[in-house]
């Protein structure tokens, strides 16, 4: 589509290409499908750029990021069905706890920022939030259904420590597509 790209912008959009898959990367520490939006950032970038330049993603790059997408996906959710129904977890906890995980993985962006680390704050607040959440959000579910609360707070420890095993599966599956993307670009 773009047949008019000369060399040098060739580069500077490969580069500019990079930076935002490694932005919608990052966006999997907040509990949001980055990993798709790399994949879906793939596909665009193989639509528009024109198959004869040096810089072109092909289909089959784009099929295998779907595949690690998805492997991604599954990861986060075995790590996280497993971790909290082998405690004995009931579906309410289950539920509350995924709230729980996404409400606070929102609110350790903002707590993050207060960590004096740049950048590293941010992620370990969101990273820690989001699984403290996991772990409220399954006691408040099995407080509910009745449990006593040594109980419930032994699933929401499984809760927790899941939720972390889970995101950085799916995190690692995700740099795993990085890397894929950047020998597309540079061997193709």
């Amino acid at each position: 589509m773009f047949e008019f790209i000369e060399p040098m912008f060739e580069i500077i959009w490969a580069l500019l290409f990079l930076l935002c898959v490694v932005i919608c990367w990052a966006v999997n520490i907040a509990g949001l499908p980055g990993n798709w939006m790399v994949a879906g950032l793939a596909a665009l970038y193989s639509f528009l750029v024109a198959d004869h330049l040096r810089s072109d993603v092909g289909w089959l790059v784009v099929i295998a990021l779907l595949v690690l997408a998805l492997l991604g996906e599954l990861i986060e959710f075995a790590a996280g069905a497993v971790g909290t129904t082998s405690a004995g977890g009931s579906k309410r906890g289950a539920a509350l706890s995924l709230l729980g995980s996404l409400i606070g993985g929102f609110v350790g962006m903002f707590v993050g920022v207060a960590i004096p680390i740049p950048v590293v704050g941010v992620v370990v607040g969101v990273l820690f939030f989001a699984s403290l959440g996991a772990l409220v959000g399954a006691v408040m579910g099995e407080q509910w259904k009745g449990r006593d609360m040594e109980e419930s707070l032994r699933i929401g420890n499984a809760a927790f420590w899941s939720r972390l095993a889970g995101t950085l599966g799916k995190i690692g599956v995700g740099a795993v597509m990085i890397a894929v993307l950047m020998l597309a670009l540079i061997l193709e």
